[in-house]
């Protein structure tokens, strides 16, 4: 599909959701959620979250078609993607997401890119799990106790046996670049 097919269909579901069409909703549904549950799966919540998450986007983008005269100045999935990510970020943040963005949501839609650099970061993260399952031991556990675990190179140091910390850093360098020239033999 070109960009003016996209836009064609975008607006056609728009007008199916304001026509509160079923068959429209179940597109706009199956199109977005999965990139929605990612999204809230990666930021630390749950599939529950993700489906009360992607409910009160529709609802904010029904109410948006429903008022009229709304234009919609990107694609249909950054939009979505831009509202749910908003109200995560509020939600993360400890406020209260339902109904408190919907005048924000002018300063939303130009995030043309969001979608495209989602993609690209998940492609590299999948290359990343794979290069980190090729590593090998002790390298992968130690650059997962660090970056991941956060624990401190003294206690790296004491669980695989280096005389001292600086040892441990040394190889934990090592691992470093091993990690990078295989994810860029994967990456290209």
């Amino acid at each position: 599909m070109n960009n003016i097919q996209h836009i064609e269909r975008d607006q056609e579901l728009l007008q199916g959701l304001a026509n509160s069409d079923d068959k429209s909703l179940e597109i706009i549904y199956s199109d977005n959620f999965p990139m929605i549950y990612r999204m809230v799966l990666q930021n630390n919540g749950s599939e529950d979250d993700a489906k009360d998450l992607f409910r009160e986007s529709v609802i904010i983008l029904y109410e948006k078609v429903q008022e009229g005269g709304f234009v919609l100045t990107s694609r249909l999935k950054t939009y979505i993607y831009a509202v749910c990510r908003r109200l995560w970020l509020k939600k993360l943040q400890g406020q209260a997401w339902q109904g408190t963005i919907t005048e924000e949501l002018e300063d939303v839609t130009p995030m043309e890119d969001t979608i495209e650099e989602h993609a690209r970061r998940d492609e590299q993260f999948n290359i990343m799990e794979k290069a980190m399952g090729s590593m090998g031991e002790p390298c992968r556990t130690i650059l997962e106790d660090y970056y991941l675990r956060k624990k401190s190179m003294q206690e790296i140091s004491e669980k695989f046996g280096y005389t001292n910390a600086e040892n441990a850093k040394n190889q934990k360098y090592k691992c470093l670049m091993r990690l990078k020239k295989l994810f860029f033999a994967q990456y290209k």
